[in-house]
């Protein structure tokens, strides 16, 4: 099964502490990742999600959320057969992990439906970022035949985790939702972000918030 999967042998004799080790090493990260596109799986990517929104409203620094969906992928399997709607989620999935950092998570996350975690992307960037992802992908071909060609696009949404606010991954996800409709409705292969409200929050209002967990109160 790891073999399959594109995992090396565990190391070391079968039977050894190393090999046990390695195997239970190569069965978590195989239980973390989509086994068509090997990016994380939707259940890896939730606990990614938690943490750091977490993350955000402890430390205030930001952080973008993406959503992607394949444009008119229902047609596209109904057309060329499932065969070919896997190799589009395939290029997808390449054009994703193409564009990201070592830090960010890209998923697949439902059929055609794909997510990037971006950690410490300044909202000035934030379009930049979406819009270079969508380039990629649309820039990607998918030959057919020697004469037929199938070209990908996908729709983006984005938004900020609130920054020193308590709020829910859920809640990111639905207002990321959101953009991802408003760049469907207004065309597909666009990308549409939510605007980032400047919030100046004090010193005093992050101590109400966390009491003395912060490292800047704690000394």
């Amino acid at each position: 099964m790891l073999v399959q999967s594109g995992h090396k042998p565990p190391p070391g004799a079968p039977g050894s502490v190393a090999w046990l080790q390695g195997l239970i090493d190569a069965l978590c990260d195989l239980s973390s990742r989509d086994a068509l596109t090997g990016l994380a799986n939707r259940r890896s990517f939730e606990a990614a999600l938690a943490r750091e929104i977490d993350r955000v409203a402890r430390s205030g620094e930001p952080a973008l959320l993406l959503i992607l969906d394949i444009d008119h992928f229902k047609r596209v399997n109904d057309t060329y057969g499932h065969v070919v709607g896997d190799q589009v989620i395939r290029i997808v999935a390449e054009g994703l992990a193409d564009c990201v950092r070592p830090m960010d998570l890209p998923a697949r996350v439902g059929g055609e439906e794909f997510a990037v975690i971006l950690p410490n992307c300044p909202p000035a960037f934030g379009q930049t970022v979406a819009e270079r992802i969508r380039a990629k992908i649309e820039s990607k071909i998918i030959s057919l035949t020697p004469t037929q060609h199938l070209g990908v696009t996908v729709s983006v949404g984005g938004a900020f985790a609130p920054q020193w606010v308590r709020s829910s991954p859920s809640l990111w996800c639905e207002r990321a939702d959101l953009q991802l409709y408003r760049a469907k409705s207004e065309g597909r292969n666009r990308t549409c972000l939510e605007p980032t409200p400047v919030s100046l929050v004090s010193a005093e209002e992050k101590g109400l918030l966390f009491g003395n967990t912060l490292s800047g109160d704690t000394e």
